[in-house]
């Protein structure tokens, strides 16, 4: 892997959106300490066990990031190696960071799912297929 632009914005944009993903964890703990609400006996004392929306909501965006963020990262990374123009590959991680980050705020603010965040979530969806289509396409070769 080298050190070139494509890289550098992979780099950038991809640690953006795992330390995001990363920050969900501490924001569910946060909502869970503060509504006293826990997943298992043993974390609230003499609380039970208990669900709410506000917490789940937080511990399911973290889940969407989990199931959309890991799967762009891999493709990213294979679309890399295939030497891709710089700006559409900085565009591509561009979108998608954005996508993702509009799709948290929506989830978490609970804001209409149609069309807001699923409008989002078509928007990442699409950078992977166009990511994924042009390494298929530049393995074809391997075919």
């Amino acid at each position: 892997m080298g050190d070139n632009a494509v890289w550098g914005a992979l780099r950038l944009y991809g640690s953006g959106l795992m330390l995001k993903t990363l920050a969900m964890a501490p924001l569910t703990a946060y909502r869970r300490v503060t509504l006293n609400v826990f997943a298992n006996p043993e974390d609230g004392g003499k609380s039970s066990v208990q669900s709410d929306d506000r917490v789940e909501r937080v511990r399911r965006a973290h889940q969407n990031d989990l199931e959309n963020i890991l799967p762009f990262m891999a493709i990213a990374i294979l679309y890399s190696q295939t030497n891709p123009d710089v700006e559409t590959a900085k565009w591509h991680f561009r979108v998608f960071a954005i996508a993702r980050l509009l799709h948290t705020l929506v989830y978490l603010n609970e804001l209409p799912p149609l069309p807001y965040r699923l409008s989002c979530f078509l928007v990442g969806m699409g950078v992977n297929v166009s990511m994924a289509t042009q390494v298929l396409l530049a393995a074809r070769k391997y075919f």
